[in-house]
């Protein structure tokens, strides 16, 4: 396993490397594809589709890492409700977005920031959200190598900053909505800018000093801080944001009522069996806990603001 990870660790830093070395002097965002459109399917064995249980989970970690560490949960999911469980993935969040619109998959395991873009253009509903160290709500966090002199976003003036996703909520809009305050857009405030499309790649970057600077998810942060902290150690936080209800499960428009409640009851009861304990334990989740849509009103008034200032 240690080889497995070292190995894609060593492939991630050298596409880094060749991009980063790669950047000129304009102000131009630069994608950075760490991984191409992921797609992972537990095995099937014939199963009819009234009998599957599609699910997608947000590359908000890499997909081979979001693979290992959601394998058992879904896994779990799967057999108390007697289904298979195919599972998927998508490199963006939009990607996973439109895949619920469309009634292509039954559940997501989606961004904040996404979920408030797309609750009303894709018709999904709130499953459950999990409680983290008895709290619904995480921040983005603004972090740099930690050898690094920069105190403040304003340090990182005309310097390299990694955003993870278009559509995420700490790892683009927040900084964004940051800058905003202060009169500022990312393409010039920035001399360059890279996406990472995982919150785990963003940490490596900075830890790497590859970039300067990133916003990223203080779930993500403080789960590898505590699981295997070689890179997050090398990262300092200079600023937090308000918080934010933390990413929710959320369900296609067409799953059936009764599946529904189904997964909402297993869910909520997890933390009382001794194999979803287990689970949870290794997740670093509490509890799955019943959402509430104000949770997220902090970033629609953060939207609302944006559109304002950059008018």
């Amino acid at each position: 396993m240690k080889t497995k990870v070292n190995l894609l660790i060593g492939c991630l830093l050298l596409t880094m490397l060749i991009l980063i070395s790669g950047c000129g002097k304009d102000n131009d965002a630069v994608v950075v594809d760490f991984e191409k459109t992921v797609a992972v399917e537990r095995p099937m064995n014939s199963v009819p589709d009234s009998a599957q249980l599609k699910v997608a989970v947000a590359a908000m970690i890499s997909p081979k890492e979001t693979f290992v560490y959601h394998r058992q949960l879904l896994d779990y999911i799967g057999k108390k409700l007697g289904r298979e469980v195919q599972f998927v993935q998508r490199k963006t969040y939009g990607e996973i977005n439109e895949l619920l619109g469309k009634g292509l998959i039954d559940l997501a395991f989606i961004c904040s920031g996404p979920y408030v873009d797309g609750k009303e253009k894709y018709g999904f509903q709130l499953v459950a959200t999990p409680q983290v160290q008895n709290s619904h709500f995480y921040r983005s966090y603004l972090i740099v190598n930690n050898i690094s002199q920069f105190k403040g976003l304003e340090d990182l003036r005309g310097r390299i900053f990694a955003f993870t996703d278009p559509d995420s909520n700490t790892g683009k809009l927040v900084p964004t909505y940051w800058l905003s305050l202060m009169g500022e857009k990312p393409e010039t405030f920035f001399r360059k800018t890279i996406y990472t499309y995982s919150h785990d790649n963003a940490i490596l970057a900075v830890a790497k000093a590859l970039v300067d600077g990133a916003a990223v998810d203080s779930l993500i942060w403080e789960y590898y801080h505590h699981k295997n902290p070689i890179f997050t150690s090398k990262t300092r936080i200079i600023r937090e944001s308000e918080p934010y209800g933390i990413p929710p499960l959320v369900a296609s428009s067409t799953i059936p009522f009764e599946l529904m409640t189904k997964i909402r009851g297993l869910l909520f009861s997890m933390h009382q069996d001794l194999q979803g304990q287990t689970i949870l334990k290794e997740l670093m989740i509490d509890k799955f806990i019943p959402p509430e849509d104000r949770w997220y009103d902090s970033i629609r008034e953060m939207n609302l603001k944006l559109a304002v200032l950059e008018k």
